[in-house]
């Protein structure tokens, strides 16, 4: 009977464990059911709001700054060359790289002995020249004189002939007589023609003298220009450059022994793009003389000049392109050849056009602004010019609109927007006031911290000194009141 109690007893619960487990099941079916057969719900969601840096667009008339890269150079260099060859005796303490030279100031000198010598014969030569000319002049005179008697010898052999005719005529001479005369005549007649001939020898020996005079002359003259050769002195002033002399060393002649730069002619060559150069013309085609500003950065130092466009290139250089444009500088201190600098010039002014940053121009030409209703809306603008970090852009309806500075990914057309304008701080400062960097303290309070200043043995004599003339001051900064103060216990 046990056994069948216990029997019984098992099978009612195991048919009550699987009743409950099917009312689970269909409870969990049920639930499941009802579940899929309902309707999401999703919560409202609600526009995102994008806080923008905005600034208002004011068209103006704006003057864009050309900017570009050049190098400074010399408009007057002159390579110095020996002008003879030999040994230099003599060397100026200035003629080294860098060395500042005046106008004619002697820089070396070749040995002169040759020239020297040179110049000596040739005076010598023009001495005997000299000579020559006057015992030319004197023989001239001489064979005049010759021939004048000879012509009045023969003017007296011709008178004595007619004589002798005379008294054949008349009966009283013999023929024997008229022809001695008559030979006596021809003969002075042949005297005449060979003092003339001596004269015209003379002349054409005073001419030929004077020649060789002219040539002796002009043998001194350059003798003397090979000795002025010698002495190497400065055409202008200015400073060396590539000096490659010494004293002791031979030279031979033209050859290059440094540079002399004019460093008050200098100039500065910059290439421009064709278009700037365009914008640099005036109404007739030619470039307009406009001033620049060259500027040399050097460890934060700005050497600085300024000038003028003079001129442009003549043709572009091979595998080159745009426009070189030279600009000469006034006063350039501090500059000298091969810097490279930064130039600056100014356009024609452009009407109408408005200043905004380069942020907030996107590839497309247009900027983003804000409507009535704070959200984004595209407008397309005209850029004229790029200016740095700015950009110059024109349009219509850009007069007074708020143009967002920043554009990033997140922002485009019809999104809303919190502008927030330069001059308006912003919402997590609003309320938190600016410390002032100085404050003026009261006599008790100035009192209290200088005592402490001067009681204190860890503080540098050196420190206390500038704290206490610091507090002799109307205004303290606020910084070290409050350093002190802390140290001091409240």
């Amino acid at each position: 009977m046990r056994f069948l109690r216990h029997s019984l007893s098992g099978l009612f619960l195991v048919s009550v464990t699987l009743a409950l487990i099917v009312w689970a099941g269909a409870l969990v079916v049920g639930a499941v059911q009802a579940r899929l057969s309902e309707e999401p719900r999703v919560p409202p969601a609600r526009e995102r709001v994008f806080a923008v840096n905005v600034v208002t667009a004011e068209p103006d008339t704006i003057r864009p700054v050309l900017t570009a890269f050049g190098e400074i150079r010399s408009r007057r260099t002159l390579e110095l060359r020996a002008s003879a060859a030999g040994e230099i005796v003599e060397i100026s303490e200035d003629f080294e790289n860098g060395g500042q030279v005046e106008a004619g100031q002697v820089l070396l000198r070749v040995d002169p002995v040759n020239a020297e010598a040179a110049l000596a014969r040739a005076e010598a030569d023009l001495a005997d020249a000299e000579a020559e000319v006057r015992d030319a002049e004197r023989a001239v005179g001489i064979a005049r004189d010759t021939r004048a008697a000879s012509e009045d010898q023969a003017a007296l052999r011709d008178r004595a002939f007619r004589r002798q005719l005379d008294l054949q005529e008349r009966g009283v001479g013999t023929a024997a007589t008229v022809e001695d005369a008559e030979l006596a005549a021809a003969s002075a007649r042949q005297a005449v023609l060979s003092a003339r001939s001596a004269e015209a020898n003379a002349e054409a020996r005073v001419d030929q003298a004077a020649t060789a005079l002219a040539r002796a002359e002009l043998a001194r003259d350059e003798a003397r220009r090979d000795l002025e050769d010698t002495v190497l002195r400065a055409s202008f002033a200015g400073i060396l450059s590539d000096v490659t002399a010494v004293e002791g060393g031979l030279v031979s002649a033209n050859e290059q022994l440094g540079q002399l730069v004019d460093p008050s002619a200098l100039e500065v060559a910059f290439r421009l793009s064709t278009a700037q150069y365009a914008r640099l013309l005036d109404d007739t085609g030619r470039l307009r003389e406009a001033p620049v500003t060259v500027t040399l950065d050097v460890q934060g130092i700005a050497l600085t000049a300024e000038g003028r466009i003079s001129r442009d290139s003549a043709a572009v250089g091979e595998g080159q392109v745009g426009r070189l444009v030279f600009a000469r500088l006034d006063e350039a201190r501090g500059l000298i050849p091969g810097d490279f600098v930064t130039v600056t010039t100014e356009e024609p002014a452009l009407e109408n056009v408005v200043r905004l940053p380069a942020t907030a121009l996107d590839a497309a030409g247009t900027v983003l602004v804000v409507n009535s209703e704070e959200r984004l809306e595209v407008l397309q603008v005209t850029l004229e010019r790029r200016q740095g970090d700015d950009v110059l852009v024109r349009a219509e309806a850009l007069d007074g609109q708020a143009v967002v500075r920043e554009r990033t990914p997140l922002l485009g057309a019809g999104i809303k927007v919190r502008p927030i304008r330069p001059a308006e701080p912003s919402a997590a400062r609003a309320d938190e006031p600016a410390a002032p960097a100085m404050v003026a303290l009261e006599p008790e309070r100035r009192a209290r911290i200088r005592a402490y200043v001067e009681a204190s043995e860890r503080m540098p004599a050196e420190m206390k000194t500038r704290i206490l003339s610091q507090l002799d001051q109307p205004e303290v900064p606020v910084q070290m009141v409050e350093r002190i103060e802390s140290r001091m216990g409240g």
